[in-house]
């Protein structure tokens, strides 16, 4: 199969990874790319909740993120696949579609509708397989599309129960300017298990001049890489798009041969590190490549593991985890990321407050700004550190205060869970006060350590915070003495307090 070429996405010839829900994720998608696909699909995103992200350009990870308002990243991408990925969307709704591929259309090489998804999550709501018994709404999704957007358009169906009204179909669908149709070769009522219908592809393929996109192949005729084009000449399209094969071992692209499993599962994990991908899509993703071997001791290790850093201790891949981690969280800290506004604290009332947010991504696993602010009390010989939060009606957001030596600090900024609003204000106190807080990257102050702490020790902490590590205090670091000067001055300033 050829290259992508320079410019617009080209359809015709290529090796495709399909959509996949839960799958196809930039891990995925990148390591398909490695192996040889020419094109890669993000999984099914529902228009609504894209249309509520936020674009963010993530410099720390070199990517674009599309965040939703509860901070979940919906999908994420970076210019290694700029020029080959599609965004596939479930929509149902022309002027809801339009304004979601306008907010991707620059990081994207091209948009495709799902029309062929014949689950009920999809369905319900008159999107995925639904569409094929509306024509009409069909031709207003893909036109207002394709004159409203400056990449190509594609869509992807499933064949209808007569050859005659699927080729009717797709003549109709070609009309409104798509630059490819893919063609899963089942019925919307027909599953895995149900033989795929290539004479349906090939009568599609011969009835229209853009590229039909056979799919549908992976489990009966397609498990090797020369079978891939096997496939496509026995349907007669232009391409084919691999999904179960591919997720099962995207190595199958390879010209040269698949690798093994486990070859395959290092690698993805090396992307799962490197775009912070979520642990529990990760361990989805590697478990589909286990297959039948997801119940071995190794699989119920992997199934145990409930963070990226666990996974990679199951992969014996810890050095590398580390290591990466210490790269990207040196990077986070050099371009301040997680600071909204300069130092600058300001007295509310009888509060110090600063715009900050808990990322939980910049801390390492069990640790956290808490737990920093309550051993940096006990070494001071203070009372533990008491918070109070309140919660916002309107969205159910919250917001915490700490009081800590009888003074109280907060964040400005509002946080989806009691949990991260508490974060927050400690956050708030330790960066007022000039103390470490635990960030990745951070040099280790030696406040916390990374053991386990014992029960009895455990008791004082929260109960989110309390079951992980054991407690060790040692003397508080160094720090620059004007600093420390400087900021004694503004938090006593700030509190009506003189400086001695």
């Amino acid at each position: 199969m050829m290259a992508s070429s320079v410019g617009r996405l080209c359809f015709g010839q290529k090796c495709i990874l399909a959509p996949m829900v839960r799958v196809g994720t930039l891990p995925m998608r990148l390591l398909a790319l490695d192996y040889g696909a020419d094109i890669v699909y993000c999984e099914e995103l529902i228009d609504i909740k894209m249309a509520q992200c936020k674009r963010v350009v993530n410099d720390v990870l070199e990517t674009v993120d599309f965040i939703a308002p509860d901070e979940r990243v919906m999908f994420r991408t970076c210019c290694k696949e700029k020029d080959r990925v599609v965004f596939q969307m479930g929509t149902a709704d022309p002027d809801r579609a339009l304004a979601v591929a306008k907010l991707i259309e620059n990081d994207v090489a091209a948009v495709d509708v799902n029309m062929g998804c014949p689950k009920e999550y999809s369905t319900k709501g008159g999107m995925g397989s639904a569409l094929l018994s509306d024509p009409e709404k069909i031709e207003a999704i893909l036109s207002t599309l394709v004159n409203g957007i400056s990449i190509p358009v594609t869509c992807k169906i499933r064949i209808l129960p007569t050859l005659e009204d699927t080729v009717n179909l797709v003549k109709r669908i070609e009309r409104t300017g798509v630059a490819a149709i893919a063609v899963h070769g089942r019925m919307k009522e027909e599953r895995q298990r149900h033989p795929v219908h290539c004479d349906y592809i090939q009568a599609v393929a011969e009835s229209v001049s853009i590229p039909v996109i056979a799919n549908g192949g992976s489990l009966d005729s397609v498990k090797t890489f020369n079978d891939i084009e096997k496939f496509r000449v026995a349907t007669g399209a232009s391409s084919v798009m691999l999904a179960r094969a591919a997720m099962w071992n995207p190595s199958i692209f390879r010209q040269q041969g698949a690798l093994s499993v486990e070859t395959v599962m290092d690698e993805y994990m090396k992307y799962a590190v490197r775009y912070d991908n979520n642990p529990f899509n990760t361990k989805y993703c590697l478990c589909q490549m286990l297959r039948d071997r997801v119940e071995s001791p190794f699989g119920k290790q992997l199934h145990a593991a409930q963070t990226i850093a666990e996974i990679c201790e199951v992969f014996g891949m810890t050095e590398y985890y580390t290591k990466t981690t210490a790269e990207l969280g040196a990077r986070r800290s050099s371009l301040q990321v997680n600071i909204d506004q300069p130092f600058n604290p300001t007295l509310e009332d009888d509060v110090i407050t600063l715009a900050i947010r808990f990322e939980r991504r910049d801390y390492p696993p069990q640790i956290t700004p808490k737990m920093y602010l309550l051993e940096w009390s006990r070494r001071e010989k203070l009372d533990q550190p008491v918070y109070e939060t309140k919660q916002r009606t309107q969205d159910r957001a919250f917001q915490s205060m700490v009081i800590v030596a009888d003074k109280k600090y907060r964040s400005t900024l509002w946080e989806k869970s009691k949990k991260s609003a508490e974060q927050a204000a400690a956050i708030v106190c330790l960066r007022t006060l000039g103390l470490p807080e635990g960030r990745v990257g951070e040099e280790n102050s030696g406040l916390v350590s990374k053991r386990k702490r014992d029960n009895q020790q455990c008791a004082a902490l929260d109960d989110n915070e309390s079951a992980v590590r054991k407690r060790h205090i040692s003397e508080p670091p160094l720090q620059d003495e004007e600093e420390m000067i400087c900021r004694t001055k503004v938090v006593n300033g700030l509190c009506g307090q003189t400086t001695h």
